[in-house]
């Protein structure tokens, strides 16, 4: 490829990039799905404006190198334990039924031979990882319980892709030879140990010398050169080059350079991810879906029925959630993934499977990755707005005339709690949180803290709450923080509430309710950074302290005139270019104004309210 083919290709990929991933994720459909309607597009199906897409994919092929290391970085033996039980119960279960179904109906109604039927299974049993947990991010259900199984299954298909991936070479020999290859197996099996001893007692050594060196550019060069010497290991020796790299993220994943090294390769990934979903495109065999249509979309309905059939009663049991959930867990995880791609693109080179079979579970997987937004709407829409439920009971609160009820145990609660522990204050932290809870009794065995909703009125009264002086509303979500501050204000009016806001429009929220100064969590923090900005720009600590002191005072004027007409755009924005040009003034006015040392605040005095 000469200098000008190439510029004229790359501009061609990056405007369809520009163009498609934009629109696609406009309307939630994704950016992978986005990726593969400008490769069709710019592919030889369509325009043509790519006549040969080989050239581009051997390229594309390593941002699933890239991809394979990441997750390997991510995989980390502390984070694994932790979910062990989901992953490896559910996890395992979602991909043995799923792929043993799919491929027993491969070999019984295809024709595929074993090995064939087994890479075909393993491979429609992944879901898309991109696809389900950007769907969960977006309807903020990932913290359900259906979202926490969700990641759970989607994040041991990540580790299942792995062998799966590293057994097509394996099987290919197998059936060339009509018979178990023995010198495969022991060979992979060496690669292996090799790759895993090497990188145990090379790995870090090497990067710790490259650290010494100081230099972003050639620690992202070393990053580089352990993916791609891995890969290459792998394939001079016949193995999978993306088990290589997926090992070689594990071996570090707890090493002191992961989140370096992670940072480094992120940009890389991305492209070369997107190339490799531009290139799948692009070789889509969009004829196929015009000479066997019912053919397409039977496989495609296909797979999400089969699919869907068997995730819904693994949800129920296994997974503990009720139907409704169940359901919810079904349609999210019922398409084909981003791996198959990688597996039956492998299984078609090495002569597993057809082309033409390739091509037609290519488009299916495509079509079912593009009807999952839209059904996961449906159901929405069908089950109404999910609630963060669980099935643990609340627990017994067991503590006596408490002074203080805490609602929230996240960052903001804790640290209340911690300095009303070491007053000897009595108090009671309310948190809706299983994991959150569970994680603090896990690290600090503390007292007082208890699973429960502080918006039911029975768990209230369980907390004493007509004997306690304070309330303190810690909740890092304004709805839920709106319905406690409510029902705490009609059934005791008498708690002094100090409430935690999200923003300008959430404190105006509370002070309808009748509480006083809400508190900003983020105000005190930018204040005392913009003091800190100020000292570092030359300005000493008591000018500085008068400037942020001189804004919070007129910050806080302003939110109270804006609170009176909060709910009017035009006098909201008229106000605050009112405040700007004020503040402007007020600045002017004192800019040759030095404070007085004898009355200018110490340079580590916190500011008001700090504290």
């Amino acid at each position: 490829m000469d200098s000008h083919q190439f510029l004229r290709t790359a501009v061609i990929f990056l405007l369809a990039t520009v163009i498609a991933v934009p629109l696609t994720k406009r309307f939630r459909l994704g950016a992978v799905l986005g990726y593969l309607l400008a490769g069709i597009v710019i592919g030889p199906a369509e325009l043509g404006l790519i006549a040969d897409p080989s050239g581009a994919a051997a390229i594309a092929e390593f941002g699933v190198v890239l991809m394979l290391f990441v997750i390997g970085l991510e995989l980390s033996p502390q984070r694994l334990w932790v979910m062990r039980r989901p992953v490896f119960g559910t996890g395992l279960l979602q991909v043995l039924t799923c792929s043993t179904v799919i491929g027993v109906i491969a070999y019984a109604w295809f024709g595929l031979t074993p090995g064939a039927a087994a890479i075909v299974g393993g491979s429609l049993a992944l879901s898309s990882t991109a696809f389900g947990l950007q769907i969960l991010a977006e309807r903020k259900e990932a913290g359900v319980s259906y979202g926490r199984q969700s990641f759970a299954i989607l994040l041991f298909q990540d580790l299942a892709a792995i062998p799966l991936i590293a057994a097509v070479p394996l099987l290919a020999s197998t059936s060339a030879k009509h018979g178990i290859d023995p010198y495969a197996v022991l060979r992979t099996v060496a690669v292996i140990v090799a790759v895993v001893v090497g990188g145990r007692y090379l790995l870090r050594p090497i990067f710790r010398f490259v650290a010494r060196a100081d230099s972003v550019e050639v620690s992202t060069a070393t990053a580089l050169l352990v993916v791609m010497g891995v890969a290459l290991l792998m394939e001079e020796t016949g193995v999978s080059v993306t088990l290589g790299a997926f090992l070689a993220g594990v071996l570090l994943a707890d090493s002191e350079y992961r989140h370096e090294l992670e940072s480094n390769i992120e940009p890389f990934k991305g492209l070369l991810l997107g190339l490799f979903f531009i290139s799948v495109g692009m070789s889509m065999r969009i004829d196929l879906l015009l000479q066997s249509p019912w053919l397409v979309l039977g496989l495609t309905f296909g797979l999400l029925l089969v699919k869907g059939l068997l995730l819904w009663p693994l949800g129920l049991t296994v997974g503990g959630l009720h139907r409704g959930d169940a359901l919810r867990l079904a349609v999210l995880l019922a398409s084909g993934g981003e791996f198959a791609f990688v597996v039956l693109r492998q299984a078609a080179d090495r002569g597993l499977i057809a082309e033409r079979q390739g091509g037609v579970l290519v488009l299916a997987i495509t079509l079912s990755m593009g009807l999952t937004p839209l059904w996961v709407a449906v159901i929405g829409k069908v089950l109404g707005k999910q609630q963060k439920k669980s099935s643990r009971p609340f627990d017994t609160i067991n503590v006596d005339h408490p002074r203080v009820i805490i609602a929230g145990y996240g960052r903001m609660g804790q640290i209340v709690a911690r300095v009303l522990r070491a007053r000897n204050i009595p108090f009671v932290a309310l948190d809706h949180s299983v994991e959150q809870i569970d994680l603090v009794q896990r690290f600090g065995g503390q007292t007082g803290i208890f699973y429960g909703d502080p918006a039911r009125p029975e768990l209230l009264r369980a907390a004493q709450a007509d004997k306690a002086e304070v309330f303190v509303l810690a909740s890092d979500d304004p709805e839920a923080s709106l319905r406690v501050a409510r029902v705490v204000r009609r059934q005791y009016p008498h708690l002094k509430i100090v409430a935690r806001a999200r923003n300008r429009q959430h404190v105006w929220r509370l002070m309808d309710l009748g509480i006083d100064e809400p508190v900003r969590e983020t105000l005190f923090s930018s204040l005392k950074m913009t003091r800190k900005a100020l000292e570092a720009l030359g300005l000493s600590p008591e000018e500085a302290v008068a400037e942020v002191e001189r804004f919070r005072r007129q910050d806080a004027e302003l939110i109270k005139i804006q609170y009176l007409v909060y709910d009017d755009e035009a006098k909201l924005v008229q106000t605050t270019r009112e405040a700007l040009a004020d503040l402007d003034r007020l600045f002017e006015a004192d800019a040759e104004i030095k404070p007085a040392p004898s009355n200018a605040p110490d340079a580590d005095t916190p500011l008001i309210g700090e504290r």
